[in-house]
């Protein structure tokens, strides 16, 4: 932790010791006076200067400079305890111990800052070479849950195919348990198929072949995954433009399928009973907008900026069934594609969240 830099007045309690040794100094220099040339005399004093610099700052050394200044004229140059000189070569040693002083305090002091910063800076350093290293070990250990989590999704489509198989043929033979069996095995599938598809995702490994579709299929298949996976009635009412215009787009069919699937999911999911989804197709610009409105609680707005994070639910969502991972799969592989996943609210309540997908020329048409 790096402590407070010290302020220039700081150091003024230690000031009565320095002014102490200067008076000492000069009782000593007094004491030698008849022996000692001027220039020794001034060396001296730039003694305590220096040392009330080093120790306790630039404001100490300074006036230890002013004060020796006036120590020695008054009781070491001729006339002593006079202010006047008698010799005017004394003045130039008096003015060049002032000068002398006053710089080397200066330059103490941009030392003595260089190297309280330098060992900042190291401090710093250090600092940020072990969240560095706590950084590097967070990564390694995302990667070692990533590899886990697909290697132990693989694993389990195996046994879960046998059980939805036994659970059919027993279904067959008029178990009615059987139907439960199947639909949990069914759930159970779909969940590992999400955390399958979200580390490749993470991976990078996710196959993305974009080709040229038209939305009315994407939109009829989307239709049937829904109906068949979330067992509900009719409850989609899809508009389409008012022009016979056939609308084409460069995706991935899947992966936009998979996409589209898991908004009107969450729609019908989060739905008041009794209300219906909206599923809007229009073109804007260079890109197919595929608008899924519902009159569901909405999103919070304190939970906007985590809205499309694998794994996070909201307190709305945490008594319904999944795992948050649909709207953050739905969009990278959007993202995957150059389009994207877009959410507003609905005027009168509910969620509007828009799957935008790259729009392209129907062949034949110009």
């Amino acid at each position: 932790m790096v402590e407070r830099r010290r302020s220039p007045w700081d150091p003024l309690p230690g000031l009565g010791l320095w002014l102490f040794a200067s008076f000492a100094c000069t009782l000593a220099l007094w004491l030698l006076r008849d022996r000692l040339h001027q220039a020794h005399l001034a060396l001296a004093y730039l003694l305590v200067v220096l040392g009330g610099s080093a120790r306790e700052g630039r404001v100490v050394g300074l006036v230890m400079a002013v004060v020796c200044f006036l120590l020695f004229n008054f009781f070491l140059l001729q006339p002593l305890y006079s202010w006047t000189i008698e010799d005017p070569l004394d003045w130039w040693i008096l003015v060049a111990f002032l000068i002398t002083g006053t710089v080397a305090a200066q330059l103490l002091h941009r030392a003595q800052r260089a190297a309280a910063l330098a060992e900042e800076r190291a401090v710093e350093i250090q600092r940020l070479a072990r969240e560095a290293e706590h950084v590097a070990a967070l990564k390694e250990a995302d990667r070692l849950k990533d590899a886990l989590l697909a290697t132990v999704s693989h694993d389990l489509r195996t046994p879960l195919t046998s059980i939805r198989a036994t659970a059919a043929e027993i279904r067959e033979d008029g178990h009615a348990s059987a139907a439960i069996i199947e639909e949990e095995a069914e759930r159970l599938n779909r969940l590992v198929t999400d955390l399958l598809d979200f580390s490749r995702i993470r991976a990078g490994a996710l196959p993305v072949e974009a080709q040229l579709n038209t939305a009315d299929d994407l939109i009829g298949a989307a239709l049937d995954r829904v109906k068949g996976l979330v067992g509900v009635e009719e409850r989609v009412d899809v508009r389409l433009p008012a022009e016979a215009t056939l609308m084409v787009g460069r995706f991935d069919f899947v992966q936009s399928l998979r996409a589209l699937v898991n908004l009107l999911e969450n729609a019908l999911v989060y739905s008041r009973p009794g209300s219906r989804v909206e599923l809007e197709l229009e073109l804007d610009g260079d890109e197919l907008v595929f608008a899924v409105r519902d009159r569901g609680p909405g999103v919070p707005e304190k939970e906007l900026s985590r809205l499309f994070e694998p794994f996070h639910r909201g307190e709305d969502a945490r008594s319904k069934p999944g795992t948050g991972l649909g709207l953050a799969i739905a969009q990278e592989v959007a993202r995957a594609q150059g389009g994207s996943v877009v959410y507003r609210p609905r005027s009168g309540g509910g969620s509007v969240f828009e799957l935008r997908l790259p729009a392209a020329e129907a062949p034949g048409l110009s």
